[in-house]
């Protein structure tokens, strides 16, 4: 059950990354949502785990 549901994130990000690719490239209106989307997920991710590696909040 963890290996599907670790394929279908897998398959979602690799989807993500190409509109996100696509639509820099001016494909469909669809991929440039997509993109956002993806843009935004990775972002929340990237700020989310910045926390996580440094819980008492201080600076490196």
């Amino acid at each position: 059950m963890m290996v599907l549901a670790l394929s279908c994130i897998l398959v979602l990000t690799i989807g993500g990354c190409a509109c996100v690719w696509w639509a820099a490239r001016g494909g469909p209106r669809w991929t440039r949502a997509v993109s956002a989307a993806t843009l935004a997920a990775g972002e929340l991710t990237r700020l989310a785990s910045r926390y996580d590696r440094n819980p008492s909040g201080a600076d490196d």
